[in-house]
């Protein structure tokens, strides 16, 4: 967040700054990942996995969730990010998370996610 005037821009109207990463830019995608592993460090590989702008948590019993989702969505909060709740899912019992299938009993590769050359 503290790299936004690097890319803000002066016109003769007024400066102006991006709220979100430009998709263009160079290293947009590295940028926003260092964001969101500095944001939920106390969460990464205890409750949840981040990749990029994708979040992935897991919970050990039936009551765990309720309580891991609201602390990451306090994080987002307090951090002034937002999660597009239509691309949001919960409470499953197996998931597709970057081209494999995880559910409690296995990780499997996510063969509808595999194109043939």
């Amino acid at each position: 967040m503290e790299d936004i005037a690097k890319i803000a821009f002066r016109t003769r109207y007024g400066h102006y700054g991006f709220t979100v990463i430009p998709s263009r830019l160079t290293n947009a995608a590295a940028a926003f990942m260092d964001l969101m592993n500095r944001v939920f460090r106390l969460y990464l590989d205890k409750i949840e996995v981040v990749f990029i702008d994708d979040i992935l948590l897991y919970s050990r019993t039936k009551e765990e969730p309720a309580a891991h989702l609201r602390a990451v969505l306090q994080t987002l909060r307090k951090h002034k990010l937002y999660a597009k709740l239509s691309k949001c899912e919960s409470w499953l019992s197996e998931v597709t998370f970057l081209g494999h299938m995880i559910s409690r009993e296995a990780i499997k590769l996510a063969y509808k996610k595999l194109r043939q050359s």
